[in-house]
Formats: structure tokens, sequence, C-alpha cells
């Protein structure tokens, strides 16, 4: 089924809503397979020719006429439907009147006029859902500011010589109006029966912040209704109110909820096989939404696992032969409790305690002599959020953790010079999400800064800053276009000189101890602060590479790469570390295995994809991604774009689509004025070696949920 026109309108848009339908497929499959046939139906065809023309000018195109429908052939049981349609030339706003205003306040009467104009701009080409949103916007401004009964008439008026509508809007505005009464149904889930009500009034009430006498606003009760859902004690929310007739000053609401359950356990697990490891892990959770009363939220979350290592995805059997294996263990422990209504009705106060132990794998090939690095995580954070409106969103809390080093394998221990490091921080996150759908969003855009002060105590003094913007288009109806840029700003105080003067391709004199004589303990001292250093940078620095960035590197794949003292072979080995590393030995660069990812100070990404349904809960996208990370602070580099495109299946679940990205990095586009990476990495080796399967540079990337 094809229509046919000069492309001002979606002609997919146009096909969907005709019951003239081509015969469906099956992953791609010839038709008839899983789906039956669609039989064509000559006296349904001439029905849709009247809908494709009522569609044509409902959008603005007045004289549309659907001229032709053609019926093809194509073989002995199959036809092609074609229909063809003129457009002729667009209707266009033109004027705009709104009347009935004369009453009211004057900053009442501009918003009415305002939300008008804002809807239906002059010279736009005309749109029947612009002009139904309009009246909607007309009548929203007026029952935001206490008119509960107001009502718009509408009448669009259309020149068809001069292409061209006109508008009235006649306002009844009704009286002033104020909240009256209440009342909340649906707690008892059985109404008078002996299973008890569970969840108390009051919490609600206060969560709502709706009071019997104040000014009728729907903001307000569009407000009410999302801190309700908030509370994640409720399926549904409906605050309806009970408009009298004749319209009186008091306008009682009716709240109606379904409560949810209010305690789950939760038991699950996954895997991870990419370039830098295999993991397995299970997954235990437990949740109460009312512990002890007044809707208070407790969490504990468990994430036992083992890292099969050094197995990886191209590591598997390397000269036919398979690898020897260590099982190292790995555990996640998470609680979290949030009370609402801490300082007054909309804000949440949260404590989340955590401890984490697991290795610190980086390198996409590391030496069989390697010590592998594992950490052991205490952490907390204690704050507060609160929505201001529908939109917006203020976290602001107190992060405190510690990471200390251990060795994994007892026959290759770590440096002892290795330094537990402390990072205590405040936190300031802001989110502005304008998305028709936080898990399959369509249309819409959404914007985030994550703000970090470190040195309220704590090894590390520094200022992070990261802001980020995704925008959402809908491009057909089961088509999206889908795109994301984001920043990073470090300013390290007190940590990062030794990288940003002594891990590039040409470390000056002055880094190296080399002929200079050094005693072993200034050797050593000077080593050790390199240690502090790089180490105080992993956890802080930025990176770049993986499922939810650039899905054509390994997580953690873009990054200044260099010697890391601690994650290379037997520290304890002069000797070895007179190889690898460049302050000593200037050749070190020559051998990829001795540089890993280190973490930067300025970071840039950007992506693009396409999203599309396939066939029921089947997608594809079509995408490519581009980020860099510099050494360097406020060095954004455009001329080292690491392009990578790529396409990825998608799988519906309800808590999102399950996705499989395949990314090709293209060699030209990963530093410009190289023709591959290993060029650039040739001349600048803190590009570093990126891993490929089977000889081709592509990354495979899985996860849960859409990438932004």
């Amino acid at each position: 089924m094809d229509v046919v026109s000069s492309g001002t309108i979606d002609e997919s848009d146009v096909a969907d809503r005709l019951a003239t339908a081509a015969s469906p497929r099956f992953l791609g499959l010839p038709p008839g397979f899983v789906y039956d046939y669609e039989i064509f139906d000559a006296s349904k065809l001439q029905r849709d020719l009247a809908r494709v023309e009522r569609y044509y000018r409902g959008r603005g195109f007045l004289g549309a006429h659907a001229r032709a429908a053609r019926v093809i052939r194509t073989g002995k049981e199959h036809v092609r439907v074609e229909i063809v349609v003129d457009e002729g030339p667009p209707a266009v706003d033109r004027q705009l009147r709104v009347e009935g205003l004369e009453g009211l306040p004057v900053a009442i009467a501009a918003a009415a006029r305002k939300a008008a104009a804002v809807t239906l701009p002059v010279s736009t080409r005309f749109d029947e859902d612009a002009y139904k949103k309009a009246q909607v916007a007309v009548v929203r401004s007026l029952t935001d500011r206490g008119y509960a009964y107001a009502t718009v008439q509408a009448d669009a008026q259309a020149d068809v010589l001069a292409h061209a509508v006109d508008y009235t809007f006649v306002v009844s505005p009704g009286p002033l109006a104020v909240f009256g009464p209440i009342a909340i149904v649906g707690l008892d889930p059985d109404g008078d029966g002996p299973a008890p009500q569970e969840i108390e009034e009051a919490p609600l009430r206060r969560a709502m912040k709706l009071e019997p006498g104040a000014v009728y606003s729907t903001a307000a009760i569009d407000s009410a209704t999302q801190a309700l859902l908030d509370l994640e004690v409720m399926s549904a929310v409906q605050i309806a109110p009970t408009l009298s007739s004749p319209p009186t000053g008091v306008v009682p609401l009716t709240v109606r909820v379904e409560p949810a359950k209010l305690r789950a356990l939760r038991l699950g697990g996954g895997f991870e096989l990419d370039n830098i490891k295999t993991e397995l892990h299970a997954l235990v959770g437990w949740e109460d939404h009312d512990f002890l009363g007044d809707l208070r939220d407790v969490s504990v979350d468990f994430k036992p696992g083992f890292v099969v290592y050094p197995l990886r995805v191209d590591n598997v059997a390397p000269n036919g032969h398979l690898v020897p294996i260590d099982m190292l263990p790995e555990a996640k422990l998470r609680l979290q409790l949030r009370q609402s209504g801490v300082f007054e009705a909309r804000t949440t106060l949260f404590v989340q305690p955590e401890v984490n132990v697991s290795p610190l794998l980086v390198s996409t090939d590391p030496s069989p002599n390697s010590p592998v690095v594992g950490y052991v995580e205490p952490k907390g954070a204690v704050g507060v959020n609160r929505r201001f409106g529908e939109h917006f969103l203020v976290t602001l809390a107190h992060n405190v953790q510690a990471e200390k080093p251990f060795s994994y394998l007892r026959s290759q221990p770590i440096d002892p010079a290795l330094p537990t490091i402390v990072l205590s921080f405040p936190q300031l996150i802001t989110t502005f999400d304008f998305r028709d759908s936080t898990v399959h969003p369509h249309a819409g855009f959404y914007a985030t800064n994550n703000l970090q002060v470190a040195g309220v105590g704590g090894t590390a003094t520094d200022v992070s800053i990261q802001p980020e913007v995704r925008g959402y288009v809908p491009i057909g109806k089961r088509v999206t276009l889908a795109a994301r840029t984001s920043l990073g700003i470090l300013f390290a105080q007190n940590y990062g000189d030794f990288e940003q003067r002594c891990l590039g391709p040409t470390p000056p004199a002055n880094c190296s101890g080399v002929g200079k004589g050094l005693s072993p303990e200034e050797l050593s001292r000077l080593l050790g602060v390199q240690d502090r250093d790089i180490e105080i940078v992993y956890f802080r620095g930025f990176f770049s590479g993986g499922p939810n960035s650039n899905r054509g590197f390994p997580l953690r794949g873009i990054a200044p790469h260099g010697y890391v003292p601690f994650l290379n072979p037997a520290t304890a080995s002069t000797q070895v570390r007179l190889g690898c590393d460049p302050t000593l030995n200037p050749t070190a660069n020559s051998n990829p295995l001795c540089r890993t990812p280190i973490g930067g100070f300025t970071q840039w990404e950007a992506s693009a994809e396409v999203r599309f349904t396939v066939s029921g809960p089947f997608g594809a996208a079509v995408f490519c991604d581009a980020a860099d990370v510099s050494a360097q602070k406020l060095d954004f580099r455009p001329d080292h774009p690491h392009l990578a495109c790529g396409i990825g299946g998608r799988y519906d679940t309800p808590v999102g689509p399950v996705r499989l990205d395949i990314g090709y990095r293209i060699q030209p586009l990963q530093v410009l004025g190289y023709a591959s990476e290993s060029q650039a990495s040739a001349k600048d080796p803190t590009e570093g070696t990126q891993p490929t399967i089977f000889g081709v540079p592509v990354a495979v990337s899985f996860g849960i949920g859409e990438s932004f």
C-alpha cells in the first residue's frame, strides 16, 4: 500500500489510518508466514480515498484531492495499491481573535491571548490538531488561575482564494472558584471487608499540598497527581473536580487512587561478556514502601557475582587452547531509606549506604603476570530531592566514598605504596524532563546537569560539571529520531599534574628520574606520587565508551592511555617498571601492553540514532556515536571524533527494551588526519590500542533500556 504526494505530509502516517493495509511480515519473512494475508477489498479502498482527502485537509491542504487509485497486479494472487494525492497550496493561519476577556484582570486576559497565539502562530500552515490544542490551551490558561468553569467556543473561517484561515475564540470564564472539600477514595482494597487499609490518608494529603479555600488551579491538581505518583505506592491516581450546575465558587475534589503492592521481593540475574571481562551475577532485592508507617520507603539490593578472569569475548581460546581461568568474586550491597514530607510537603530525604567489592579491569589485553587490583568501596549519600511542577527535579546530596585497593591474586601483590583514597563531595543534580515517556521516548527533550565539588574533607579537591541534553523527534508513528550531546569539565586542584605533564607522547625531562642519580627512596617517592595521582583520576576523571556512550568502543575505552604502575606486571620489580614507565624509559610507549585508560579532564559526547518498530515487540536502530576525552583541562578536540556507526536490535519488555548494538569504528574518523586508529596511536600513544573482533574494529554492546 503506497500513498504518493509531494512529500509535505508524512505518507506513512496517512497509510496508518487506512483500512486497506499491506499484508504484515514477521521478522522480514514473506507475507503469509505467521500472519494471515490481507484480502483486497475495492469498496474499502473507495472509503479510504475519502479518508485520505480528509486527512490532508486537516493538515492545511484544503483543496487536496486523491485523484487516482491504481491497483497494480504484482502476481497471480497479489496486488499493490497506490493512491496519488494532489495536495494543492497550503492554507496558513492569518488572524486570531480572542473575545470575552473584557471583565478579567489584565494579567489573566493576557495569558489567555498568549496561549492562543503560541499554539496558532501567524503564517504557519493550518493544522487541525493545533487548532484543537489552542482551544485547550486557552481554557487551561483560565482554569490554572481560578476559573474552574471556563469554556471556549472556537470558529475557524477558511478563505479558499487567499489560502488563509481566520480564528475567533469566544471565552466564557465563569466565576472565580476555590477548592472545596477533598475526598480520597480507593485506599481500602475491599471496602468493609476483612483486609485492612494499609495506607493512611495523612501522608497523602501532605504530599498533595491542596488546601480547601485555596484558589482553584488545574496546575496545582496536576502537581498533586504527580506528587502522589512519586510516592511509588500508587499504580494509578486521578483527581477530579466536581463542577456544579449552576456554577458555584467552591469546587470539591475527589481523589481516586489504586494502591500498589507495598512490599516486594525481587530475584534475578545477569551476565556481561565484552572486550574487558566476562561476569556473571545474581540479583536479590527487597522493598517496603511503608516501613514503620508514614510511607517510609526502605529497600535492600544485593548483587553477588564473579568475574571469569581473563576470559573475554576475543580471548576464549587463543592459539586453539582454552585460557586458564580464575574466579574473582565481587559483590554489591546497597540500602536506601526515603522519607517524604521532610522540611515541607514535596521534599524527600534519602540516605543511601553502599558497599562494593570488585576488580578494576580496564585493559583489553592484560599481561598474564599483571596483578588484578580490586577495590573495597564503602560509600554513602545523604540528600534531598524535590520536584517543581511536572517537569523540573532537583537533587542535592553529600557523598562520601573510600577506595581501598587489594590484590585478587596472592601470587601477584599490588604496589604496597598504593594508597587508600577518600572522596567527599556535595552534588547538585538539576533535571528538566519534557519527554512523552521515560521508557519509550518518542517526542520531547531532556536536559540535566551534574555539579560536584570535592574537597569537603577527603583526598581530592576539584570541581566537576557534566551537562547533557537529549532530544526526540517523531518522523513517523513508529519511527523516532533521537539525539544526545554531553560535556564534562573537571577542574582538579590537588592532583592531575603528573598525568597532564608526563603521560603524553613525549614526556619532558623533569618527569623522569633516569640519569639523575636518584636514591631508591627518592625513586620510590616519585613512583608513589604518580600512583596517587593516577589512582585519583581513575575515580574522578572522565571516560567514554560502552553501551550508554560510544558503542563502537569497550567500556571506558575512550580516555587518555598511559602507564599505570599499580595495574602493570610485578610492580616490585624495578626492571619491569623501567620497561613500562615512560618517565623512566622514553621507549616504553612503543609497547601497547604498557598503556591502559587512565581518565581525563575534558569530555564531549554526541550521538544520533533512528529507532523504528519492526513487528510487535521487535525493533531496530541505526546509530552514530562520537566522543573524546582529553588529558588537559578545557581541551575540547573536535578533530578527535572517534566516530562509530552501527545497527542494533530491540525486544520490548515492561521495563524497557532489551538491546544488542554493534558499533563499527570508522577508521579515517577516529583522529582526523590519520587513515586508521593504529596510525593515530603510533603518533600519539595516549590514544591507546583499541580491541577488535576477528580483526574488525567493532564492539558489541548489551543493555536494558534505550541507550539514551
